[in-house]
This record gives structure tokens, sequence and C-alpha cells, in this order.
């Protein structure tokens, strides 16, 4: 008896035994799979991830698909010259504002003075980034948003401001308004167009708001209907397919053609512009036409 007891107890042991080791098994296996979830490596313990070391800060030139404002090496120098070209495009901005203030005050002839202005600082940072070598993307659309600041807005309300006790003034509205929209299309076309050096697509914006500007501070002794058609006929030049030739082919014309303008302008200044203007847009056609033919 005292045997048989002795067995059943041996046999309830070793019962107690495999059950506390699977259950060992089972645990340390759940830790395992606390600390480690990918597959073991054979011959090796479970690996531990590594800490992620936070993101360092990025610049505009290391973010894909940004475009740096100045490419290439940001020096002093090429800052202070990034700074100097886009302060004469600021200052085109600001004086554009300035003539609309003007006109508003009754003042378009000062006001047509600053345009004249705006047309100078227009034409000097464009010349400045060029020869200091910072042209950039960014100076390019800044420039075309100050040229519709300042050509496509300020140009005509001056124009509104002198003629409107001279005209009916929906009509100067509607020239004017005209100016605007086809300065608008006239500068999207020209940011999207490729470029020839010899010759520009349409009259350019800054040419027509120089001609406006003039007309406006000389006073052209003409009707006030023929000053609307004559700022009508510019707007739609601004937005035509004839080839106008560009300043640097202008100035290589024969020495005795410059003469003519000159003395014009000594004699009979106002209507010397009013023939130099109106032949610089019949260029345009007839360039146009000796194209077709060649």
């Amino acid at each position: 008896m005292r045997r048989g007891g002795s067995l059943a107890r041996q046999a309830l042991l070793v019962r107690v035994g495999r059950r506390n080791s699977e259950t060992g098994r089972a645990a340390t296996a759940t830790r395992a799979e606390v600390i480690y979830t990918g597959p073991e490596p054979v011959g090796s313990s479970p690996a531990v991830p590594a800490p992620v070391a936070p993101p360092a800060a990025l610049d505009e030139e290391s973010v894909p698909g940004t475009i740096p404002l100045l490419p290439g090496a940001h020096t002093m120098a090429r800052r202070a010259s990034f700074a100097l070209v886009n302060a004469c495009t600021l200052s085109s901005l600001g004086l554009g504002l300035l003539a609309i203030f003007l006109a508003m005050e009754g003042q378009p002839r000062i006001a047509a003075g600053c345009l004249v202005a705006c047309v100078a600082f227009d034409g000097l940072d464009g010349a400045l980034a060029r020869k200091l070598g910072v042209a950039s993307p960014f100076g390019a659309q800044m420039d075309s948003l100050a040229d519709m600041c300042s050509f496509g807005l300020a140009a005509p309300v001056v124009v509104y401001a002198s003629l409107v006790h001279e005209v009916p003034q929906s009509a100067a509205a509607l020239a004017c308004a005209l100016v605007a929209g086809c300065a608008a299309i006239r500068l999207a076309r020209f940011n999207v167009s490729p470029k020839d050096g010899r010759f520009f697509c349409g009259v350019p914006t800054t040419m027509a708001a120089a001609v406006l500007a003039l007309a406006v501070l000389i006073g052209l002794p003409l009707p006030g209907m023929a000053v609307l058609a004559g700022v009508a006929l510019l707007a739609f030049a601004m937005v035509s397919s004839f080839p106008y030739a560009k300043l640097a082919r202008i100035v290589k014309l024969p020495p005795w053609l410059w003469l003519l303008p000159v003395v014009g302008a000594l004699l009979q200044p106002r209507m010397t512009f009013v023939l130099v203007v109106a032949t610089y847009l019949v260029s345009g056609p007839i360039l146009w036409v000796r194209a077709k033919r060649a």
C-alpha cells in the first residue's frame, strides 16, 4: 500500500513538473515576442531597434521641388547685388503706386513723370541683374508683377485722369480697361513664350506705358477722341503677333535716320512724337508682311 502511494505521488509530481515547464516556455516565448517581433536570425540574439535621430533642418535648396530665390553661391556680395536689383524693381512698383495717388488727386502730368521714372527703373533692374550675374526666375516673376502694377494699372489710371474732362467717362473707362486687360495678356504670354533676341512679339508693356506717359506729359495737340483711338490701338498692338524691333536693333540704325527725329523734336516736339510712335506701330505689320513673303 505504501509502495502504491509513493508511485502515485511520483506520477503526480511528474505531471505538475511538465505543466510548470510548459508554462515557463510559453512565458519565455511571449517575452521574446514583446522584445523582438521579427524573425530571429539563426545563431544570434533578438535585435533591438536603434533609436531614430530627429530630422535635420532643411534649407530651400535641399528640399525637392523648390527653386532657390538666388541660384548659385550665397556670398555676401551676391546677396547684396540681389537685394539691389530687387530694390530697383520695388522702386518701380512704388513709383507706379505714387502715380495712381497723384492721378486721383488731379495731377496727371506729375503722375506721368512718375511713370517715366518707372520705365527707367524697369530697364535698370534687368540690366543690373545681367551685369552682376544674379538673374533668377524669382526676379523675372517679380519684374512681371511689378510691370503689371506700374504699366498695366497705373498707366491707364493716369490716362483716364488726363482725359476724363475731355471725353465721355464711359469711353475713357473702356479704353483704359482695354489697356489693362491687354497688358495682362501680353505679360502672361511673354512669361511662357520662347524668347527672340531680335524682335518682340507685340509691343512690350514697358514701351506702351512710356508712350502713354509721354503723351500725357507733353500734352498732345489732338482731340480727346483721337487720343482714345490711339490708346485703343496701342492696347491691341500689345497683344498682336506683329514683330517689333528691340531697342538694341533700333540704336543700330544709320545715323542719318536719327537726325530726322532729333531735328523734329527741336522744331515740333509734339508732332514729332506722334510721327515716331506711328512709325513704330506701323513697322510691326510691315515686318510681318516681309517675313510672310520671305
